[in-house]
């Protein structure tokens, strides 16, 4: 098994972030605390991405107050707001504002700052094909990022987020891996697609052979995936994915085909491909549909479902489209 270093420019994990907005809140109920602040420190101390995400903790909340600040009367009305209760309670009430203000804020940076950062990336409803220097095909899908590390001894395409199709031809140099938070994955001859969902990675082969080499497997062996099979991959477990009712790639081609699909696994689809909220009742969510798409307009394709289902599609604002059950 190729061994690959999993120091990688993600940024802080979602999890980390919850963490530093906890210590955020806690000191800011507990000043007068040295002992609480010495721990915080040494949490900040303990990673990168510790310090990084309270960083951007930080800068949100003073983003906050001077907005805040430059309001006409906006102190007055919060004073007014919070008269009748003590001040433990009024201090839960703008922590809450503050906690969901900012995870809204570091996901929304942070997909930015990885489109920077990273090696190639596509922004949301953009597709790229790139020839990478040993021949390899590599097309990313809407809203991905990858980074490469292309040497001597290795071939490396990192998916920091999204989804990536790759076409790679034998080499006997240097093995071509694709590495996504949950495992690590070996290209032989063949077209594969990796999509890195939050809690898992799906490998889908269409043609060829894909190794998958994870550490945490009890017989320290790789599970070979060939041609027409599909995984779900998790840093503990490989294992095969129900049949796909959409084809893998179609997408490379600004395409989507489905075959009896649920509507609302549709639309979560196509929702990628765009900015803003789209969604279905739950009374038409299970209403299926077959054809061929066309993503150059998401927007023309929505209009496309009344003809085919009982449906139809309401615009509230040009970011917020939903699909409901026609009258």
């Amino acid at each position: 098994m190729t061994r690959v270093n999993n120091a990688t420019r993600f940024g802080p994990d979602p999890q980390v972030v919850k963490q530093a907005i906890s210590w955020a809140l806690r000191l800011r109920n507990n000043r007068a605390n040295v002992r609480l602040r010495a721990q915080c420190e040494q949490w900040r101390a303990a990673h990168h991405d510790h310090e990084m995400a309270w960083q951007r903790v930080q800068a949100l909340q003073q983003e906050l107050s001077s907005q805040l600040t430059a309001i006409p009367g906006a102190h007055v009305a919060l004073e007014s707001s919070a008269q009748g209760l003590s001040r433990r309670q009024a201090m839960k009430m703008l922590s809450g504002v503050a906690l969901v203000g900012s995870a809204a804020w570091i996901s929304r940076d942070l997909t930015g700052w990885q489109r920077w950062t990273s090696d190639l990336a596509t922004a949301t409803g953009e597709r790229r094909s790139i020839q990478l220097p040993d021949g390899t095909r590599l097309q990313l899908n809407t809203d991905s990022a990858v980074d490469l590390n292309f040497n001597l001894h290795q071939r490396l395409i990192n998916l920091v987020r999204g989804e990536i199709l790759v076409t790679c031809g034998a080499d006997s140099s240097a093995p071509l891996l694709v590495q996504t938070r949950h495992g690590l994955f070996e290209g032989i001859d063949g077209r594969f697609s990796v999509r890195q969902d939050s809690d898992c990675t799906r490998l889908s082969v269409v043609s060829g052979n894909v190794a998958i080499h994870s550490p945490h497997q009890a017989d320290g062996l790789s599970t070979q995936v060939h041609a027409g099979e599909n995984y779900l991959v998790r840093p503990s477990e490989a294992v095969p994915a129900p049949p796909m009712n959409m084809d893998v790639g179609a997408w490379a081609d600004g395409l989507i085909v489905t075959r009896g699909m649920r509507l609302a696994d549709f639309l979560g689809e196509v929702g990628r491909y765009r900015h803003g909220y789209l969604g279905c009742s739950a009374g038409i969510a299970e209403l299926r549909l077959s054809g061929v798409f066309r993503l150059e307009d998401t927007d023309k394709l929505l209009a496309v479902l009344p003809q085919t289902l009982p449906v139809q599609v309401r615009y509230r604002t040009r970011w917020w489209v939903s699909v409901e059950q026609s009258a």
